[in-house]
C-alpha cells in the first residue's frame, strides 16, 4: 500500500515510517519541520509541506496518489497548551481539517488518525477503556478529542474509513538506533531523568500529593515500536474493526518507578527537586486494552520498564554523544 504519513519526521511517526516500510508498504512522509527532525525522514520520499496551507497539501496528495493516511502531526505539549491553546486548536484541529478536506478533495478514504488518552481527562475508573467518559482538562486533550468527531463526521458525509488510537504514554527508541526521541524543549519523563543525569541538575518532580500510591503521576508506558505496530494492524483492518482503540500495557508506573528503573539501568542516582503540580496533569492514566488485542491482534510485545528504559537509554547516549 502507498501511504502519506504527516508528521512522519517526529518520534512515534518515524518509528511507524520505519516499521511500515521494512513489512513492505511504500511511504511518503509529510512533514514542516518545525518540531520534526530531517535526518528522522530517511525512508521513503519527502514532502515539505505544513498542514495549514490546504493548497500545497491538496497538491502534495494529488501528486502521489496514495492510498490511506496515517495522522501522526500534532503539537503534544500539555503544559504549552494550557498556556498557548490557540495555537494547538489551530495546528492541531485546523490542520486535521484541511487534512479531511485534501483527502475528500483526492477521493482517498482510509485514514489512521493518532489520538491521545489525555481526551478522557481525569479518569473515574482505575483503568480506561474506550467507552470511558471524555472530559479533557487541557487544550491538547480538547484538540484532539475534536479531531476525533470530526472524523466521524466525515465518515458519515463523505464514507471516510477511519480508526483512532488513543495512546497511553509513549516511551522507548528503535533499538536499531536509527530513529529515536529528540524533543525542543523535552517533556517526556524518560528522556528529562537521563537529562538530568547528563546534566548533573536536579530532576524536576512535579507534584507529590497525588492520590496514588506514592504521591506521584501513574502512568501506562508503551513501547514506541508497539504503537507502530498497533498503526499498521489498525490499517489493515480498516472497514473490519471498530473506530476507536486504547493502546497501551495495562500497567501503571508512578515517576517515583520510573526513577527508579532509570537508576537500575544507567547505574547512576538520580538527584530530585520537589516541584508543585502542573496544571492540567491526571493523577493517574493507565489503558484497559482488550479491544485492540481482540480486534486487531494487537499485544504490546515490550512490557518491561527497564527494558524500554534500556532502549531509550541506548539512543539517548549515541545521539548527544554524537550531536
Amino acid at each position: 500500500m502507498k501511504l502519506l504519513v504527516t508528521g512522519g519526521a517526529g518520534y512515534i511517526g518515524s518509528h511507524t515510517v520505519k516499521h511500515l516500510v521494512e513489512h513492505g508498504h511504500e511511504v511518503v512522509v509529510l512533514d514542516n519541520f518545525s518540531r520534526g527532525h530531517r535526518w528522522a525522514a530517511r525512508w521513503g520520499s519527502v514532502e515539505e509541506v505544513d498542514l495549514l496551507d490546504l493548497e500545497s497539501l491538496t497538491a502534495a496528495l494529488r501528486r502521489h496518489q496514495v492510498d490511506a493516511v496515517m495522522h501522526f502531526a500534532a503539537f503534544a505539549l500539555v503544559g504549552e497548551s494550557v498556556r498557548n491553546p490557540e495555537l494547538y486548536y489551530r495546528n492541531n484541529f485546523v490542520g486535521s481539517l484541511n487534512l479531511l478536506q485534501a483527502m475528500v478533495a483526492n477521493q482517498v478514504s482510509r485514514l489512521v488518525f493518532s489520538s491521545t488518552c489525555a481526551v478522557y481527562g481525569n479518569p473515574h475508573s482505575q483503568k480506561l477503556a474506550e467507552d470511558h467518559p471524555k472530559n479533557p482538562v487541557n487544550p491538547y486533550g480538547h484538540s484532539k478529542l475534536m479531531v476525533e468527531q470530526m472524523i466521524d463526521d466525515f465518515r458519515h458525509a463523505h464514507g471516510l474509513q477511519a480508526c483512532c488510537l488513543r495512546y497511553f504514554n509513549a516511551a522507548g527508541c528503535d533499538p536499531g538506533l536509527e530513529t529515536g526521541e529528540v524533543h525542543d524543549p523535552e517533556t517526556h519523563l524518560i528522556p528529562c531523568i537521563f537529562n538530568s543525569l547528563v546534566s548533573g541538575k536536579p530532576l524536576q518532580l512535579y507534584g507529590t500529593d497525588y492520590a496514588t500510591p506514592d504521591g506521584t503521576c501513574v502512568r501506562d508506558y508503551v513501547h514506541v515500536l508497539d504503537l507502530a505496530s498497533a498503526h499498521r494492524l489498525a490499517l489493515e483492518k480498516l472497514g473490519q474493526c471498530q473506530t476507536v482503540y486504547n493502546l497501551g500495557t495495562g500497567r501503571g508506573f508512578s515517576v517515583r518507578e520510573v526513577i527508579a528503573a532509570v537508576e537500575k539501568v544507567t547505574g547512576r542516582r538520580v538527584m530530585v527537586q520537589e516541584s508543585a503540580r502542573r496544571p492540567g496533569d491526571p493523577p493517574s492514566l493507565v489503558a484497559a486494552g482488550g479491544r485492540a488485542q481482540h480486534d486487531l491482534g494487537w499485544t504490546p510485545a515490550w512490557t518491561d520498564l527497564e527494558a524500554t528504559v534500556a532502549s531509550a537509554w541506548r539512543w539517548h547516549c549515541q545521539y548527544f554523544c554524537q550531536a
